[in-house]
């Protein structure tokens, strides 16, 4: 079966298993104080422009979101995100689990926040009767594949510095941003309150970097990281992975690889005459199918299903990734033009 499921189901690029080979048996201080994860930051520093960042490394997304905005926020605050958004939608509650309100707002049909929805969403709360909105929610990818440019990222940080929100940006899945060209890491670096730098999407086995610009966050940030289970003792492992993923332009590299596999899939099936829910420059392509012809397809290729638009049709999502092969999109669309 040729699986465009996601694009976390492979291992990790070569180069990484064979670093972490090589520093098998080294020996290293443990829960990220290692000379790895040091030369990781100071890289990740460098790419970002941005030599006073914090950073640090977690295991996966939804603990990267629970630290980061558990160490932005006060108990009565809340977060903004589009109602499509990772922390509203796929995180079982992991935010309001930590005490803190999702406030969920309607984003464009790519998945995007505007200054906007912003506003609206701070107007409705005005006083201290209600959750207090203090921390915006982006991320780029969005959970629909749109891209926020340099612009658009700009746009919101005017916004957030005129109602004194805090920006943060999920990058989950942003070396497919970077390769689209969304907004890049010295405009991340120098407007966002907090980032992260996704890696198990994007090459590694596991692990995101966090970037911390405003000192209030960064404040006692590795004491949340530890009551929130996200401090690993072998920390080392992260930061060999990330030493890799930031040398020689691999992490845009591998993204790059994937968006364009995406970009052809989309030119194919568009070229059979079928459309798309979302307009998606990114690594996830959202082509709406008949049903009749996905049910000739299944059992050969695997992918998520978004939602039916009627009652014969099905959207579907298909995610390329580092270590997708040609011939399967190619495959890919010669069963579909067959169906």
């Amino acid at each position: 079966m040729i699986r465009f499921t996601n694009d976390y189901s492979e291992g990790a690029h070569p180069r990484i298993l064979e670093a972490m080979g090589a520093a098998n048996t080294e020996g290293n201080f443990g829960y990220s104080t290692d000379p790895h994860c040091e030369n990781a930051r100071q890289m990740i520093r460098d790419a970002i422009g941005r030599p006073d960042s914090a950073v640090h490394f977690l295991v996966g997304g939804t603990q990267t979101n629970t630290v980061c905005i558990c160490a932005a926020l006060r108990p009565h605050q809340a977060v903004i995100a589009a109602t499509t958004g990772h922390v509203c939608v796929h995180e079982t509650g992991a935010i309001e689990a930590s005490g803190h309100k999702c406030v969920a707002a309607p984003g464009t049909a790519d998945g995007k926040l505007t200054p906007e929805a912003i506003r609206a969403v701070c107007a409705a709360h005005p006083d201290e009767h209600m959750v207090q909105p203090k921390l915006v929610y982006i991320s780029n990818t969005t959970e629909v594949g749109g891209v926020y440019t340099g612009a658009e990222l700009a746009a919101i940080r005017k916004v957030c510095d005129e109602l004194g929100l805090l920006l943060y940006l999920d990058g989950a899945r942003l070396g497919s941003a970077l390769a689209a060209g969304g907004a890049t890491l010295t405009e991340l670096g120098a407007m966002c309150d907090v980032f992260s730098i996704g890696g198990t999407k994007n090459g590694a086995l596991f692990g995101e970097a966090v970037c911390i610009q405003n000192p209030a966050i960064a404040e006692d940030f590795r004491y949340i990281m530890k009551q929130r289970g996200g401090m690993l003792a072998k920390g080392w492992l992260l930061g060999i992975q990330f030493e890799q993923l930031m040398q020689d332009g691999l992490y845009v590299e591998l993204a790059a690889h994937a968006n364009g596999l995406a970009l052809r899939l989309r030119e194919g099936i568009a070229a059979l005459g079928y459309g798309f829910s979302c307009d998606s420059p990114s690594n996830q392509q959202f082509p709406i199918l008949p049903d009749r012809v996905l049910a000739k397809l299944r059992g050969d290729f695997h992918w998520e299903e978004m939602g039916k638009p009627d009652a014969e049709h099905t959207a579907i999502r298909l995610v390329t990734s580092w270590a997708t092969r040609p011939e399967a999109v190619e495959a890919f669309l010669a069963a579909l033009k067959k169906a």
